[in-house]
């Protein structure tokens, strides 16, 4: 579904949230496809090898960014509703 607030044929408009809603979205990404940065064994926690915890570790910091960038996005969508420019 298109973006509402923008006029047919237009793009919607590149805003400093969405920047950050983007960065939320892809810096997980980033992160779990640059494997030669966690692709080792030391340090371990409990004896977990860094690989394996590394991994884990993102999950929960890939609910919150996606949560931070729902809100905001969100927030936004609100924003320019009641501002008039639906």
């Amino acid at each position: 579904m298109s973006d509402t607030s923008a006029s047919p044929g237009r793009r919607p408009a590149i805003t400093p949230t969405r920047v950050v809603v983007a960065f939320c979205l892809i810096a997980p990404f980033v992160a779990m496809l640059w494997v030669g940065s966690y692709a080792k064994i030391e340090p371990t926690v409990m004896g977990i090898p860094f690989f394996y915890w590394y991994q884990m570790l993102w999950v929960p910091i890939s609910a919150v960014l996606t949560s931070v960038a729902y809100v905001l996005i969100r927030r936004e969508r609100r924003a320019r509703k009641e501002g008039g420019s639906a």
